[in-house]
Formats: structure tokens, sequence, C-alpha cells
């Protein structure tokens, strides 16, 4: 009887262990093919022949639907921040006399932090969530298959100029994100309170507070993230159950897409 109730006892502990085994095999296996997949398509553009012209045409094709369908959001966006952002931190500064650290406040909040993350979940709303309907069309209608029969590989033929398109336009709408909410945050200052920092000194602070590290790590976490998206999408899109509808896997898409900006985000601010 007593083993018994000792075999009983240890049922639910090796659930609990045999359930947190199969997360982490999964999240450790998405996070390495995600990773080979970007070592890759690297390797793959670096070579001439991958950017034949049907490839350099959907890049361009992608890059303007990416930049113009996110850029009147990303303004918006970039305002709203900007006004309770950057306003309100200069204007608590202002009023406590530390002025000096508007810079090293706004670096960290605004270049570090929410700009390329907010940059990253608008394009992954407005140009991942799309691809992945996109490419599972392709797939549905025999285009992949085709492919493949052809001996070419899909992935990079289809995914390809999207990552790429992607990470050139989340860098230029990062830098355009956090252009904008600068420059909206300062008026609004001046007209709400007519604050005395003028704004050359406003962005000699900035400047100052840059470090080296922001300079280098910066493009790489702007456009690192909008090729991140890409993959996700292509991913989920490609390797998933034939059996999945795409409602199901645009939700994956988004929660995958949302874990891949902010851990990215979060490792390489480590980093400055």
């Amino acid at each position: 009887m007593s083993v018994i109730v000792v075999q009983r006892a240890l049922v639910l502990p090796q659930r609990v262990l045999a359930s947190l085994g199969r997360a982490t095999r999964r999240q450790v296996h998405s996070t390495l093919l995600l990773g080979a997949l970007s070592l890759g398509l690297f390797r793959e553009a670096a070579r001439p022949h991958a950017w034949r012209r049907t490839v350099r045409g959907e890049f361009h094709r992608l890059l303007r639907e990416s930049l113009g369908g996110g850029l009147a959001t990303v303004l918006v966006t970039a305002a709203l921040v900007g006004v309770a952002l950057v306003n309100q931190t200069l204007y608590w500064l202002i009023q406590i006399g530390q002025e000096n650290l508007i810079g090293s406040m706004l670096v960290n909040g605004l270049v570090r932090g929410i700009g390329p993350v907010l940059v990253g979940l608008i394009l992954l709303g407005r140009s991942g969530m799309p691809m992945v309907a996109q490419l599972v069309g392709a797939r549905a209608g025999g285009q992949v298959h085709a492919m493949e029969a052809q001996g070419l590989d899909p992935f990079l033929l289809l995914v390809l100029p999207r990552a790429f398109a992607l990470a050139a336009a989340s860098f230029t709408l990062t830098v355009i994100f956090i252009a904008v909410a600068l420059v909206t945050g300062f008026i609004a200052d001046t007209l709400l309170q007519s604050s005395t920092v003028t704004f050359g000194a406003f962005l000699g602070r900035m400047e100052k507070a840059l470090v080296l590290a922001d300079v280098v790590v910066f493009p790489i976490k702007a456009s690192g993230i909008g090729h991140l998206i890409a993959l996700t999408a292509g991913i989920t899109a490609l390797e998933g159950s034939r059996q999945a509808t795409t409602a199901r896997l645009l939700s994956q898409t988004f929660v995958r897409g949302i874990l891949v900006i902010i851990t990215f985000n979060v490792a390489l601010s480590l980093v400055t």
C-alpha cells in the first residue's frame, strides 16, 4: 500500500516536469531554427546569384509596401509617444532641476527601449500577418510544391526578399519614429511650459548620452527586428501543419512575433 501511495505522489511532479520539458524543447528548437535560418539567409544573400531579377523585384515591392503601409501608423504613434514620454520627461526633469539627465533618460527610454519595439509591433501587424496569409496561400495553391519539384528552395525564394525588405523597412521606420517623437515632444514642451532648454541644447544632451555601443547596436536591433519578424512568419507559414487553418497560423505568428521582438530587444539592450 505504501508503495502505491508513493507512486501516486510522484505522478503529479512527473507530469509537471514533462510539461515543462516539452515546452522548453519546443522553445529551444524554435530559437535554434530561427538562428540557423537567419545565418543561412545571410550566407545566401552574399551570393550574387541569389538576387536574380524576380527576387530583386519582390524585394523592392515588399519594401515599398512595408514602408507605405506602416508609415502613417508610425507617425501617429511617434507623435503620441513624443507628447506622453518626451514631453513629460522634459517637464519633470526641468521642474526638479535635473536637465543634465534629459539625454540619458530619453536614450534609455526611446532609443534603447520602446522605439524599436513599437515599430516592430507595427510591422508585425501591418506586414508580418499579411505575409503569413500570402505564404499559406502559396503553399495551398501548389506554388511551393512546384518550386521543390524544380529543385528550388522555396524558403530562399519566398522568405529571403521578405526578410531583407522588412529589415530595411524596420530600420528606416525606427529612425523616423525616434525623430518624430523627439521633435513632437520638444514642441509640446515648448508650447505647454515655455521650456528654457533650446532645441540645440536638447539634441546636444541626446548626443552626449549616446555611447559607442548605441551606434553599433542600434542599427542591428532596428533592422534585426524586421528580419526576425519575416523569418517567424516564414517558418510558421511554410513549416506549420498542413491541417492548421490560416487563422491558427496567424495567431501563432502574432504570439511568436511578440516574443521574438521583446527577447531580441532585451538581449541587445543588455549590451548597452
